[in-house]
């Protein structure tokens, strides 16, 4: 039996409360669509009076009883000058985040085990909005992300969370709160992203070299400077060479200056081809040959070199660049 069957079901025997509250949670959640954009209105958000607002309470209630026990006239005016103000922060506090418009930019890629930084961008149409915090609903208080939105603008706030393997991960549902002006009361609402982050298998630590690269004959060769200030491909024109080497194009440049032709270089060129092969990781774990191979791509791309990668089922031709690096690093990451 694996683990993550087996701590639902210690949860639910060594705290009934809290396995009562988590099914509620997921039957709740699962009746909120998932969408990318959120507009908060009345229907989704909720506000209840936070324990400062409940000692205001009961505050409030001392202070009535005593003004009737003893006809404080003062004690009147108070208690009901401070019950007003508590009311009408209630309603400051449900329109800072009515009318407030969430959107989530499509998250960029990681490896697992590395923070995923998600992008929120809040949007108001109307008035400012102040102290509005943004965190991961599974984990409420804790790494919190505080903005204001300023009146008719937009402000952009940053939640992080950390995939613990690789594949496609449907984002976390986000929290967004308020406890604006007096603290007496919090409004909440729940989002459920659509967006779904792509994880690439962790980083191999300490890394492991990259395997040899072959020679491959008859490649393109490389237009590079030589000591003698030739470039390779191109050659100054020598006697006997065929009229169709003669680059015309460049004879037409060239006989301006320096008045000698250029022909192409027809030598043997050789290129070397690095293959990223799931065979070169004898010896290792499925997950742990994944780890190395995106390790060597991220190497080899750093080191502008082509390559390749194998896999089992999967073969991606020798290239270079950042598409080569993300078809490879994608290819890994959701291989089964």
């Amino acid at each position: 039996m694996s683990s993550s069957s087996t701590a639902p079901r210690l949860t639910s025997v060594l705290n009934p409360a809290a396995a009562v509250r988590q099914r509620f949670r997921a039957w709740w959640q699962a009746r909120l669509p998932r969408t990318d954009t959120l507009l908060l209105t009345q229907r989704n958000i909720y506000i209840l009076p936070t324990r400062a607002g409940l000692m205001f309470g009961v505050t409030l209630v001392v202070l009535l009883l005593a003004s009737i026990n003893y006809q404080l006239s003062l004690g009147y005016v108070l208690t009901f000058l401070l019950a007003g103000s508590g009311i009408v922060s209630m309603h400051v506090t449900h329109n800072t985040l009515r009318g407030l418009t969430l959107h989530l930019r499509p998250p960029a890629a990681v490896f697992a085990g590395t923070p995923a930084l998600l992008d929120v961008t809040l949007t108001s149409a109307g008035h400012a909005r102040f102290g509005i915090g943004l965190g991961l609903e599974s984990s409420p208080g804790k790494a919190v992300a505080w903005t204001d939105v300023p009146e008719g603008g937009q402000s952009t706030a940053q939640v992080s969370f950390v995939p613990p393997q690789r594949g496609r991960h449907t984002v976390p549902t986000i929290q967004v709160e308020t406890r604006f002006p007096l603290g007496l009361f919090r409004a909440w609402a729940i989002w459920r992203p659509a967006a779904q982050v792509l994880v690439y298998p962790r980083l191999e630590q300490p890394a492991a070299p990259l395997p040899p690269a072959h020679a491959v004959p008859g490649g393109p060769a490389a237009r590079r400077s030589t000591d003698g200030g030739e470039v390779e491909g191109v050659r100054s024109y020598r006697r006997g060479d065929p009229l169709k080497m003669v680059l015309w194009k460049k004879a037409a440049r060239t006989l301006e200056t320096t008045g000698e032709l250029v022909s192409r270089d027809t030598s043997a060129s050789v290129q070397h081809q690095l293959w990223l092969d799931w065979a070169h990781c004898t010896g290792l774990a499925p997950e742990a040959r994944l780890s190395r191979l995106a390790t060597w791509v991220v190497a080899a791309n750093r080191a502008g070199a082509d390559h390749g990668l194998r896999l089992p089922g999967v073969e991606i031709a020798p290239a270079q660049g950042e598409a080569q690096r993300k078809q490879c690093l994608e290819a890994l990451a959701l291989w089964t």
